[in-house]
Parts: structure tokens; sequence; C-alpha cells
């Protein structure tokens, strides 16, 4: 099944697309196993694309930027695949957002995959299969993989931290435009886009534009300090889309030419190590029999106000230290 699995994504079969990003996206033990020897097969294949985070202040228009954007690149003879994390409910995991209605183009494009990734209950709101899908679809030949993100939070640092390029889209408002964006997620942009550019929008954007770069430049003093540009552009006009594209190009250039673009993954890959070992304990303690067996009274005692919190952890511990020993 695996070997299946891998020369359907390696001829760019959507179908095995699909179904192998479905399989790195559950928990279940034996097809995690599965997941694990099929991305052993596909590593050889991936690290050529480039790497794009996008995210953005609410109402920003990310989805439809990627849109834009992603039809102007396979003009242009890529081949495009999104990841949007889709924020899920704690409730039923079900995804909230639908990426793929406001991308309708670009989804139905044959050089073009978009895959809402559910976020569900890890850290930031960033799927743990995030980066397992990326590396299946660059094995699958896409060349330009961009990560979009729900809102400006802890999963950008997160998405910052497995792409190369994180791009922030923001627009400009009622003299708010700076107040909305938090100063880390400034700091983490290494190309920032005003958008809505056209009709009455233009000016307003081109100010907020010249507010955010002196604003970098106060943040990131000194001569030798690399800021990121900040342009405008609209994804209902198309203008500007062309050169924020160059600017994310420029970013990798630099990185490349001093070496930091290969030092940035092989930190990336280490931070993966880590993330996968603590989801995988989260995992083994939520499962584990013992646990499992005084779980419900241990969140009742939590909510009623009997147990603190840091008690029941601590209790959860204690008892996922027992059982292993037990074994």
């Amino acid at each position: 099944m695996t070997h299946e699995l891998f020369d359907g994504i390696r001829e760019g079969s959507r179908a095995a697309i699909a179904r192998a990003i479905t399989l790195v996206e559950s928990t279940r033990a034996d097809h995690r196993e599965r997941a694990r020897a099929l991305l052993t097969e596909l590593t050889a294949y991936t690290g050529s694309a480039v790497r794009v985070g996008i995210s953005g202040v609410p109402g920003a228009g990310k989805s439809t930027f990627i849109n834009a954007m992603g039809g102007r690149l396979i003009e242009a003879g890529h081949k495009v695949a999104v990841v949007a994390v889709d924020p899920s409910s704690r409730r039923t995991g079900g995804s909230i957002l639908g990426d793929r209605t406001r991308m309708g183009e670009l989804s139905a494009s044959d050089s073009a995959f978009v895959r809402p990734s559910p976020s569900g209950r890890h850290l930031g709101g960033v799927a743990r299969a995030t980066r397992e899908s990326m590396l299946v679809l660059e094995a699958a030949g896409f060349d330009v993989v961009i990560v979009e993100t729900v809102g400006v939070g802890q999963n950008e640092i997160a998405v910052s931290e497995m792409v190369d390029t994180f791009l922030l889209l923001t627009l400009a408002r009622a003299g708010d435009q700076l107040q909305g964006i938090k100063r880390g997620i400034l700091e983490l942009a290494d190309v920032i886009a005003v958008n809505k550019a056209d009709g009455d929008g233009e000016g307003p954007a081109r100010g907020a534009a010249r507010d955010l770069s002196s604003a970098m430049r106060l943040m990131l003093p000194g001569k030798d300090v690399r800021r990121p540009p900040v342009l405008t552009c609209s994804s209902v006009t198309g203008t500007g889309l062309d050169e924020v594209w160059e600017a994310v190009l420029e970013h990798r250039a630099h990185l490349e030419s001093e070496g930091s673009l290969e030092l940035r993954r092989a930190q990336q890959q280490q931070d993966w190590m880590w993330a996968l070992v603590d989801a995988h304990l989260e995992d083994a303690v939520r499962s584990a029999p013992a646990v499992k067996a005084q779980r419900a009274k241990l969140e009742a005692a939590v909510r009623s106000g009997e147990v603190s919190a840091v008690d029941a952890a601590a209790q959860v511990l204690d008892l996922f230290g027992h059982g292993d020993k037990a074994h």
C-alpha cells in the first residue's frame, strides 16, 4: 500500500496525494507508522520547493490574495500547493473555515492543489501534519508550497519555523494599522504587503505602507540590518502582485547567498523532531490505560473546583509513570 502511494505521488496523482495527506493527518498508531514509512521514502524528492508562509490581520484577504497570486504563478509555469491551516472545533474536530470556497479558481487548476489542514488541539492552531503534508506535496512535484495561517498569533510563530519566507499581509485602516499588528509578528515578517490597494483604498494603502516602513526602521535600526520590504498590492486588480513575489524570491536568494537557507532548514528539522516527540508523548499520556481509567473523574474534579489543574496534572503524570513502569 505504501509503495502504491509512493508511486502515485511521484506520478502526480491527485487521488494518491489526497490519500497520503489523509494518512499523515491521522492519529491512529498504525496510520502513523505507515505515514512514517512513506515519508522516509519521499524525503529524497523534497527540499527544492519555495516554501512561503502567509499570515495577516483579520480581513486582510489572505485566501483571495493566494488565489490571485497562485493563478499568476501557474501562468508563469509553476505548480502551486496550498496548505490552509484551518481552525477546527475542539468539540467535534470539524473544520470551521472553508478555504477552498475562497480559492475557487486555484482549486480548479490541474497545476494547483489546495488542502485545508484541520488544526485540532495542537499548539497555536497549526496542524501537526502540516510539515508532513508539505513534504508529500513537494515530492509530488509542486515547486511552490504556501502555508496559510488563520489570524495572527502563536500559529504564525510555528509556521514561520517551517517555511523559507514569512509574508505578512495587512491592510490600511483608519489610523490603527500599527496597533492591529503585534510587534512579535512584525519581527517574524520577511516581506510585508498592504493588500486592497485599489480604488479608494490605494491612497490609504500607500500611507499604511509608509507607516510600516518607518516602524520597521525603528524596530530594526542600523545600516547593515535587513529590513523586510513593505509593498502595496491588490488581489482584485493584480497590481503589485508580481513585485510581492519578486520580494519573496529576493529574500530566498538573500538566504542562499549568505548560506543561511540550509541552516534555517536544518534548524527546522531539529524543531520538527521535538514537536513530534511532544505530540507523541501527549498522545501516549492520553491513551495510557491508567490515565483513561481516571480521566473522567479527574476532569470532573477540576471543573467542580475540588482539585486544582496543577494537582490534577501531577496526578495524570503520576498515573502515566506508574502505568509505564507496570509494563
